[in-house]
Protein backbone atom coordinates (compact mmCIF):
# COMPACT_ATOMS: atom_id res chain seq x y z
CA UNK A 1 0.00 0.00 0.00
CA UNK A 2 1.71 3.34 -1.02
CA UNK A 3 1.18 6.05 1.79
CA UNK A 4 -0.54 9.20 -0.27
CA UNK A 5 -4.62 8.62 0.75
CA UNK A 6 -7.14 10.65 -1.44
CA UNK A 7 -8.61 12.54 1.21
CA UNK A 8 -12.26 13.48 0.24
CA UNK A 9 -13.56 16.54 1.76
CA UNK A 10 -12.17 18.98 -0.30
CA UNK A 11 -13.22 17.68 -4.00
CA UNK A 12 -12.78 19.43 -7.39
CA UNK A 13 -16.04 21.47 -7.47
CA UNK A 14 -18.30 23.55 -10.72
CA UNK A 15 -21.55 26.20 -10.82
CA UNK A 16 -24.76 23.62 -11.39
CA UNK A 17 -27.52 24.45 -13.37
CA UNK A 18 -29.35 26.25 -9.91
CA UNK A 19 -26.12 28.52 -9.30
CA UNK A 20 -25.02 25.98 -6.42
CA UNK A 21 -21.93 24.70 -6.49
CA UNK A 22 -21.69 20.69 -7.65
CA UNK A 23 -18.81 18.33 -7.18
CA UNK A 24 -17.39 18.10 -10.76
CA UNK A 25 -17.88 14.44 -11.84
CA UNK A 26 -15.82 14.92 -14.71
CA UNK A 27 -13.09 15.96 -13.18
CA UNK A 28 -13.31 14.08 -10.29
CA UNK A 29 -13.32 10.55 -12.58
CA UNK A 30 -9.94 11.83 -14.02
CA UNK A 31 -8.38 11.88 -10.51
CA UNK A 32 -9.61 8.58 -9.52
CA UNK A 33 -8.54 7.37 -12.64
CA UNK A 34 -4.77 8.85 -12.37
CA UNK A 35 -4.78 7.76 -8.22
CA UNK A 36 -5.46 3.93 -9.38
CA UNK A 37 -3.52 4.10 -12.20
CA UNK A 38 -0.71 4.97 -10.40
CA UNK A 39 -1.06 2.60 -7.78
CA UNK A 40 -2.81 4.25 -5.46
CA UNK A 41 -5.91 3.00 -3.57
CA UNK A 42 -7.33 4.66 -0.07
CA UNK A 43 -9.87 7.05 -0.02
CA UNK A 44 -11.48 9.20 2.72
CA UNK A 45 -14.65 10.80 2.96
CA UNK A 46 -17.46 11.42 6.00
CA UNK A 47 -20.96 11.85 5.68
CA UNK A 48 -20.79 15.73 6.07
CA UNK A 49 -18.00 15.83 3.76
CA UNK A 50 -18.90 18.52 1.17
CA UNK A 51 -22.35 18.74 2.89
CA UNK A 52 -23.08 15.58 2.31
CA UNK A 53 -22.42 15.57 -1.45
CA UNK A 54 -18.52 13.68 -0.90
CA UNK A 55 -20.11 9.99 -0.07
CA UNK A 56 -22.51 10.15 -2.91
CA UNK A 57 -19.50 11.47 -6.05
CA UNK A 58 -17.53 8.48 -4.45
CA UNK A 59 -20.74 6.17 -5.65
CA UNK A 60 -20.85 7.50 -8.78
CA UNK A 61 -17.47 7.84 -9.45
CA UNK A 62 -14.88 5.11 -7.87
CA UNK A 63 -17.51 2.18 -6.66
CA UNK A 64 -19.91 2.14 -9.80
CA UNK A 65 -16.26 2.22 -12.13
CA UNK A 66 -14.04 0.06 -9.99
CA UNK A 67 -14.24 -3.04 -8.13
CA UNK A 68 -14.70 -3.09 -4.83
CA UNK A 69 -11.61 -4.78 -3.92
CA UNK A 70 -9.45 -2.70 -6.44
CA UNK A 71 -9.93 -0.02 -3.48
CA UNK A 72 -9.69 1.17 0.11
CA UNK A 73 -12.73 3.36 1.54
CA UNK A 74 -12.76 4.45 4.51
CA UNK A 75 -16.05 6.55 6.51
CA UNK A 76 -16.78 7.89 9.48
CA UNK A 77 -19.52 8.13 12.35
CA UNK A 78 -20.09 11.80 13.12
CA UNK A 79 -21.70 13.46 16.08
CA UNK A 80 -23.46 15.46 14.37
CA UNK A 81 -25.54 13.00 12.93
CA UNK A 82 -26.94 11.27 15.61
CA UNK A 83 -28.56 11.93 18.99
CA UNK A 84 -29.08 8.09 20.49
CA UNK A 85 -27.92 4.72 20.30
CA UNK A 86 -30.63 3.88 17.71
CA UNK A 87 -29.63 6.17 15.44
CA UNK A 88 -26.31 4.71 14.82
CA UNK A 89 -26.71 1.16 12.73
CA UNK A 90 -29.46 3.49 10.30
CA UNK A 91 -27.06 5.82 10.27
CA UNK A 92 -24.57 3.44 8.94
CA UNK A 93 -26.96 1.70 6.82
CA UNK A 94 -27.57 5.19 4.98
CA UNK A 95 -23.72 5.46 4.31
CA UNK A 96 -23.62 2.09 2.56
CA UNK A 97 -26.04 3.23 0.54
CA UNK A 98 -24.81 6.99 -0.56
CA UNK A 99 -21.73 5.25 -1.13
CA UNK A 100 -22.99 2.07 -2.57
CA UNK A 101 -19.82 0.21 -0.91
CA UNK A 102 -21.21 -2.93 0.78
CA UNK A 103 -18.74 -2.64 3.33
CA UNK A 104 -16.15 0.15 4.46
CA UNK A 105 -12.25 -0.86 4.83
CA UNK A 106 -12.23 1.59 7.71
CA UNK A 107 -14.70 3.10 9.99
CA UNK A 108 -13.34 5.72 12.20
CA UNK A 109 -15.40 7.40 14.88
CA UNK A 110 -15.15 11.26 14.04
CA UNK A 111 -13.37 14.19 15.62
CA UNK A 112 -12.87 12.07 18.80
CA UNK A 113 -12.19 14.69 22.00
CA UNK A 114 -13.13 14.35 25.66
CA UNK A 115 -16.48 15.40 25.02
CA UNK A 116 -17.35 13.47 22.31
CA UNK A 117 -15.97 10.27 23.59
CA UNK A 118 -18.29 10.80 26.43
CA UNK A 119 -20.90 10.50 23.84
CA UNK A 120 -20.25 7.67 21.87
CA UNK A 121 -19.74 6.10 25.22
CA UNK A 122 -23.07 6.90 26.22
CA UNK A 123 -25.08 5.51 23.25
CA UNK A 124 -22.39 2.65 23.27
CA UNK A 125 -21.13 3.31 19.56
CA UNK A 126 -18.14 1.08 19.85
CA UNK A 127 -20.40 -1.52 21.19
CA UNK A 128 -22.57 -1.18 17.66
CA UNK A 129 -19.34 -0.83 15.34
CA UNK A 130 -18.03 -4.18 16.39
CA UNK A 131 -20.86 -5.72 16.28
CA UNK A 132 -20.95 -4.30 12.48
CA UNK A 133 -17.29 -5.29 12.49
CA UNK A 134 -18.62 -9.12 13.26
CA UNK A 135 -21.35 -8.55 10.36
CA UNK A 136 -18.12 -8.26 7.68
CA UNK A 137 -19.63 -4.47 7.06
CA UNK A 138 -16.55 -3.17 8.31
CA UNK A 139 -12.90 -4.18 8.45
CA UNK A 140 -11.15 -2.13 10.63
CA UNK A 141 -12.28 0.05 13.71
CA UNK A 142 -10.65 3.10 14.44
CA UNK A 143 -10.80 6.91 15.10
CA UNK A 144 -9.86 10.44 14.66
CA UNK A 145 -8.93 12.37 16.93
CA UNK A 146 -8.75 16.12 17.60
CA UNK A 147 -7.23 16.60 21.62
CA UNK A 148 -4.75 16.51 23.85
CA UNK A 149 -2.25 13.16 24.12
CA UNK A 150 -3.50 12.40 27.88
CA UNK A 151 -7.30 12.02 26.24
CA UNK A 152 -6.04 9.68 23.41
CA UNK A 153 -3.81 7.80 25.47
CA UNK A 154 -7.16 7.25 27.76
CA UNK A 155 -9.00 6.59 25.16
CA UNK A 156 -6.69 3.93 23.91
CA UNK A 157 -6.23 2.70 27.12
CA UNK A 158 -10.05 1.92 27.42
CA UNK A 159 -10.96 0.77 23.91
CA UNK A 160 -8.11 -1.62 23.54
CA UNK A 161 -10.46 -2.72 20.27
CA UNK A 162 -9.48 0.45 18.16
CA UNK A 163 -7.18 -0.64 15.49
CA UNK A 164 -5.94 3.23 13.47
CA UNK A 165 -5.90 6.21 14.83
CA UNK A 166 -6.28 9.62 12.53
CA UNK A 167 -4.58 12.42 13.78
CA UNK A 168 -3.74 16.05 12.56
CA UNK A 169 0.03 16.05 11.80
CA UNK A 170 2.54 18.15 10.37
CA UNK A 171 5.79 19.83 10.91
CA UNK A 172 4.39 23.17 11.98
CA UNK A 173 1.92 21.40 14.23
CA UNK A 174 4.71 19.04 15.33
CA UNK A 175 5.20 20.64 18.86
CA UNK A 176 2.27 23.03 18.95
CA UNK A 177 0.95 23.20 22.03
CA UNK A 178 -2.54 23.31 21.31
CA UNK A 179 -2.59 20.21 19.00
CA UNK A 180 0.22 18.40 20.37
CA UNK A 181 0.85 16.47 17.42
CA UNK A 182 4.01 14.61 17.91
CA UNK A 183 2.51 13.39 21.47
CA UNK A 184 -0.16 12.30 19.71
CA UNK A 185 2.11 10.32 17.32
CA UNK A 186 4.04 9.10 21.02
CA UNK A 187 0.70 7.67 22.23
CA UNK A 188 -0.18 5.97 18.89
CA UNK A 189 3.51 4.21 18.76
CA UNK A 190 2.96 2.99 22.65
CA UNK A 191 0.02 1.44 22.13
CA UNK A 192 1.34 -0.21 18.27
CA UNK A 193 -1.44 1.80 16.36
CA UNK A 194 -1.08 2.72 12.78
CA UNK A 195 -1.37 6.36 12.07
CA UNK A 196 -3.24 8.36 9.53
CA UNK A 197 -2.45 11.33 9.12
CA UNK A 198 -5.05 14.73 8.23
CA UNK A 199 -4.02 18.23 7.45
CA UNK A 200 -0.41 17.39 6.67
CA UNK A 201 -0.32 20.98 4.26
CA UNK A 202 -2.26 22.86 7.94
CA UNK A 203 -5.12 23.64 5.57
CA UNK A 204 -3.16 24.79 2.95
CA UNK A 205 -0.96 26.83 4.68
CA UNK A 206 2.53 25.01 4.16
CA UNK A 207 2.54 25.83 0.58
CA UNK A 208 2.06 29.46 1.58
CA UNK A 209 5.15 30.01 3.71
CA UNK A 210 7.08 33.41 4.43
CA UNK A 211 9.94 34.44 2.31
CA UNK A 212 12.64 33.47 4.11
CA UNK A 213 11.13 30.03 4.79
CA UNK A 214 10.01 29.78 1.41
CA UNK A 215 13.35 30.79 -0.02
CA UNK A 216 15.26 27.71 1.72
CA UNK A 217 13.34 25.18 0.39
CA UNK A 218 13.45 26.62 -2.99
CA UNK A 219 17.23 26.99 -2.44
CA UNK A 220 17.23 23.29 -1.67
CA UNK A 221 15.59 22.16 -4.51
CA UNK A 222 13.49 24.28 -6.88
CA UNK A 223 12.02 21.79 -9.09
CA UNK A 224 9.77 20.22 -6.09
CA UNK A 225 6.98 21.55 -4.40
CA UNK A 226 6.52 23.44 -1.01
CA UNK A 227 3.14 20.49 -0.80
CA UNK A 228 6.10 17.80 -0.71
CA UNK A 229 7.98 18.36 1.75
CA UNK A 230 4.95 18.64 4.16
CA UNK A 231 3.46 15.76 2.65
CA UNK A 232 6.85 13.58 2.51
CA UNK A 233 7.82 14.77 6.33
CA UNK A 234 5.23 13.15 7.60
CA UNK A 235 5.46 9.91 5.35
CA UNK A 236 8.57 9.28 6.61
CA UNK A 237 7.35 8.70 10.19
CA UNK A 238 7.56 5.10 10.86
CA UNK A 239 4.26 4.16 12.45
CA UNK A 240 2.68 6.64 10.19
CA UNK A 241 0.91 3.96 7.04
CA UNK A 242 -1.25 6.87 5.13
CA UNK A 243 -1.06 10.49 4.25
CA UNK A 244 -4.24 11.93 3.82
CA UNK A 245 -3.99 14.90 0.61
CA UNK A 246 -7.46 16.68 0.14
CA UNK A 247 -7.01 17.28 -3.47
CA UNK A 248 -9.09 19.77 -5.61
CA UNK A 249 -7.78 19.53 -8.82
CA UNK A 250 -5.81 17.15 -11.23
CA UNK A 251 -2.89 19.19 -10.83
CA UNK A 252 -2.54 18.66 -7.19
CA UNK A 253 -2.93 14.99 -7.86
CA UNK A 254 -0.43 14.92 -10.45
CA UNK A 255 2.32 16.59 -8.34
CA UNK A 256 1.59 14.28 -5.34
CA UNK A 257 1.92 11.33 -7.39
CA UNK A 258 5.18 12.63 -8.58
CA UNK A 259 6.46 12.51 -5.46
CA UNK A 260 4.81 9.79 -3.97
CA UNK A 261 4.51 7.11 -6.83
CA UNK A 262 8.45 6.42 -5.49
CA UNK A 263 8.43 7.77 -1.83
CA UNK A 264 12.17 8.75 -0.62
CA UNK A 265 11.90 9.24 2.84
CA UNK A 266 13.52 12.50 4.53
CA UNK A 267 17.26 13.01 4.38
CA UNK A 268 18.84 14.64 7.71
CA UNK A 269 19.23 17.50 5.59
CA UNK A 270 15.54 18.03 5.16
CA UNK A 271 14.57 17.29 8.68
CA UNK A 272 17.12 20.20 9.38
CA UNK A 273 15.23 22.47 7.28
CA UNK A 274 12.43 21.68 8.24
CA UNK A 275 13.07 22.40 12.16
CA UNK A 276 14.53 25.87 10.87
CA UNK A 277 11.42 26.50 9.27
CA UNK A 278 9.63 25.67 12.08
CA UNK A 279 11.46 28.26 14.31
CA UNK A 280 11.16 31.14 11.88
CA UNK A 281 7.22 29.92 11.67
CA UNK A 282 7.35 30.61 15.79
CA UNK A 283 8.30 34.06 15.57
CA UNK A 284 5.96 35.45 13.25
CA UNK A 285 3.13 37.72 15.50
CA UNK A 286 2.54 35.63 17.90
CA UNK A 287 2.20 35.66 21.74
CA UNK A 288 5.53 34.09 23.56
CA UNK A 289 3.95 31.92 25.63
CA UNK A 290 5.89 28.50 26.88
CA UNK A 291 2.89 26.64 28.10
CA UNK A 292 4.31 26.58 31.70
CA UNK A 293 0.59 26.38 32.39
CA UNK A 294 1.67 28.62 35.82
CA UNK A 295 -1.58 30.93 34.94
CA UNK A 296 -4.22 28.33 35.04
CA UNK A 297 -3.95 27.21 38.90
CA UNK A 298 -3.97 30.88 39.33
CA UNK A 299 -7.11 31.91 37.04
CA UNK A 300 -10.98 32.06 39.24
CA UNK A 301 -12.58 31.57 36.02
CA UNK A 302 -10.94 28.75 34.59
CA UNK A 303 -9.39 30.05 31.43
CA UNK A 304 -6.83 27.70 29.80
CA UNK A 305 -4.96 30.43 29.11
CA UNK A 306 -2.10 29.03 27.02
CA UNK A 307 -4.60 27.18 24.91
CA UNK A 308 -6.20 29.65 23.67
CA UNK A 309 -3.15 31.55 22.94
CA UNK A 310 -1.95 28.40 21.16
CA UNK A 311 -5.01 28.49 19.07
CA UNK A 312 -4.57 32.16 18.42
CA UNK A 313 -0.97 31.66 17.23
CA UNK A 314 -1.98 28.88 14.92
CA UNK A 315 -5.00 31.51 13.29
CA UNK A 316 -2.73 34.45 13.24
CA UNK A 317 0.20 32.60 11.74
CA UNK A 318 -1.67 30.55 9.55
CA UNK A 319 -4.90 31.49 8.80
CA UNK A 320 -5.63 27.94 10.76
CA UNK A 321 -9.50 27.23 9.92
CA UNK A 322 -8.83 24.69 12.56
CA UNK A 323 -8.48 26.81 15.41
CA UNK A 324 -12.23 27.61 16.11
CA UNK A 325 -12.55 24.03 16.69
CA UNK A 326 -9.79 23.55 18.95
CA UNK A 327 -10.86 26.86 20.77
CA UNK A 328 -14.40 25.18 21.09
CA UNK A 329 -12.67 22.26 22.52
CA UNK A 330 -10.88 23.88 25.25
CA UNK A 331 -13.56 25.88 26.33
CA UNK A 332 -15.90 23.67 26.45
CA UNK A 333 -16.53 23.59 30.41
CA UNK A 334 -13.51 26.12 31.12
CA UNK A 335 -13.76 29.68 30.68
CA UNK A 336 -13.49 31.85 27.55
CA UNK A 337 -11.32 34.63 26.76
CA UNK A 338 -14.21 37.08 27.41
CA UNK A 339 -14.70 35.59 30.72
CA UNK A 340 -11.17 37.35 31.96
CA UNK A 341 -12.68 39.77 34.91
CA UNK A 342 -9.16 41.24 34.50
CA UNK A 343 -7.68 40.37 37.94
CA UNK A 344 -4.30 40.16 36.58
CA UNK A 345 -3.27 37.36 39.19
CA UNK A 346 -1.98 34.94 35.88
CA UNK A 347 0.76 37.72 35.10
CA UNK A 348 1.97 37.80 38.44
CA UNK A 349 3.17 34.39 38.08
CA UNK A 350 3.99 34.75 34.25
CA UNK A 351 7.69 33.68 33.84
CA UNK A 352 7.77 35.40 30.42
CA UNK A 353 6.04 38.29 31.85
CA UNK A 354 3.24 38.51 29.56
CA UNK A 355 0.50 40.96 29.20
CA UNK A 356 -1.79 38.30 29.30
CA UNK A 357 -4.83 40.47 30.25
CA UNK A 358 -4.37 42.11 27.35
CA UNK A 359 -3.98 39.26 25.37
CA UNK A 360 -7.00 37.34 26.12
CA UNK A 361 -8.50 40.71 25.04
CA UNK A 362 -7.51 40.12 21.41
CA UNK A 363 -7.96 36.25 21.66
CA UNK A 364 -12.12 36.84 22.45
CA UNK A 365 -12.08 39.57 19.63
CA UNK A 366 -11.26 37.00 17.41
CA UNK A 367 -12.89 33.82 18.78
CA UNK A 368 -15.66 34.83 21.08
CA UNK A 369 -17.74 36.69 17.97
CA UNK A 370 -18.07 33.79 16.10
Amino acid sequence: MKKLGFGCMRLPMKAGDTGIEEVDYEQFNQMIDLFLKEGFNYFDTAHGYVGGKSELALRECLVKRYPRDSYILTDKLTTHFFKKEEEIRPLFEQQLINTGAQYFDYYLMHAMNRDFYQKYIKCHAFEIVRQLKEEGKIKHIGISFHDKAEVLEKILREQPDVEVVQIQFNYADYDDPGIESYKCYQVCEKYNKPVIVMEPVKGGALVDLPGEAKKLLSDHNSEVSLASYAIRYCASFEKVFMVLSGMSNIEQMEDNISYMKEFKPFTKEEYGMIDRIREMLKTQDNIACTTCRYCIDECPKSIPIPDLFACYNAKKQYKDWNSEWYYGVYTNGKGKAADCIKCGKCETVCPQHLTIRDYLEEVSGIFDSK
